[in-house]
């Protein structure tokens, strides 16, 4: 009889790697059924979904309780049909709080669960790290510290390797690029990364675009380019361009690795894509920004003193933050003049990044982790 998985990703980010270790999977085992939680790159891999996460990504604490019946609604899909159609697996694929009540509804049921990319509970609440052994069977994580981590709570944990060492790589040339886009490789091109959640482009995305007027001021020649990612659509972008028309700004749906090759500088958004914009090797400036009550609450809550991926990857900041009330356009616009005219700045900046390439480890992230969840299809024993 056929393997069969449920997989459940809650944000862009997740839904990328999802579909790349169900990819991995199937040339291991073309005959493993996948159904579940996710979005475009899942859909593109042949999972079933039976939820698309494009509406219920968020962060923040009090985004997530304005979300709260969409996301409520997804967990009892899948809660329904794990309990109707147990699947040999659960992957959990990040998303954290969303990931574990499924978690708590699947073990009881004998369905083994296998949990992808560490929640960061040695950030914030690092008590949890017991629960958390009792809800899965296996933590894959992405960074040697992580290891360490569980390791010592009497965790079971596999470092897998960040997958990102292996999908951080553009499918086209820069002159196709430049070509696509209608942009000029003899004028400064500064990417504007707002994240992947409405939350994040409703917060995010308004600096950023004042940013760039004061960029465009100390650049007039200066052209900008935004990603739009999987989990949002043109369309949601377009209203906020419309004060800034005047900008020579470019949004773009494609991949956003095309897009980072080509950029001088980019104002990203906290998340994964800091550490992406640092494997390719851009200079960047990170912006975070959720509601204040979020903020408020996880500040006293977070036990380590980066945000950015990057920077917590190096163990220093390497990346300049700009977090919440300092989020302010002028001093983004100031970080990102500062990288495209300080050659010594920048350089140190490109060194740092170098580092943390090595840090990640060598490629096949995307392999071992579907080498470790076919290993656990194929041991029956729960």
């Amino acid at each position: 009889m056929n393997k069969k998985v449920m997989i459940s990703a809650g944000e862009a980010s997740g839904d990328l790697h999802a579909a790349n270790l169900v990819k991995a999977l199937h040339q291991l085992d073309s005959s493993i059924k996948v159904t579940g939680m996710g979005s475009d790159k899942l859909r593109e891999v042949g999972v079933n979904l039976l939820v698309d996460c494009a509406d219920i990504a968020v962060v923040g604490i009090v985004e997530v309780l304005a979300k709260y019946r969409q996301i409520k609604q997804a967990l009892n899909i899948l809660a329904d049909d794990i309990r109707k159609n147990p699947p040999d697996l659960l992957i959990l694929v990040d998303y954290q709080e969303f990931n574990f009540r499924l978690a708590k509804i699947a073990r009881p049921l004998g369905v083994k669960v296998l949990f992808y990319i560490s929640p960061q509970v040695w950030a914030w609440r690092p008590h949890r790290v017991h629960t958390i052994g009792k809800l899965i069977d296996m933590m894959a994580v992405l960074f040697p510290f992580e290891e360490k981590f569980y390791r010592n709570a009497n965790v079971p944990v596999t470092f897998v390797g960040h997958p990102l060492v292996d999908e951080t790589r553009p499918n086209k040339t820069p002159d196709a690029c430049y070509t696509e886009y209608s942009l000029s490789p003899d004028k400064q091109i500064i990417g504007l990364f707002p994240g992947s959640r409405k939350g994040e482009i409703k917060r995010v995305l308004p600096v950023l675009l004042d940013a760039s007027e004061l960029i465009q001021k100390k650049h007039p020649n200066a052209q900008f380019i935004l990603p739009v990612a999987s989990t949002l659509s043109v369309e949601f972008i377009q209203p906020y361009l419309k004060n800034h028309s005047h900008l020579d700004i470019r949004v773009i749906k494609d991949r956003s690795y095309n897009i980072m090759q080509i950029c001088n500088a980019i104002m990203t958004a906290s998340g994964t894509a800091t550490l992406e914009i640092a494997l390719m090797g851009i200079p960047n400036a990170i912006v975070y920004r959720i509601a204040p009550l979020s903020y408020f609450i996880l500040k006293r809550m977070i036990t380590i003193d980066n945000i950015g991926l990057v920077n917590i990857v190096a163990e220093k900041n390497i990346v300049r933050e700009f977090i919440q009330h300092e989020a302010r356009a002028k001093d983004i616009a100031a970080e990102i003049d500062r990288l495209l005219v300080d050659e010594n700045y920048r350089n140190t900046m490109l060194v740092e990044m170098k580092k943390v390439r090595e840090k990640l480890g060598k490629e096949g992230g995307s392999g071992n982790i579907a080498q470790l969840a076919y290993e656990m299809l194929n041991s029956n024993q729960n």
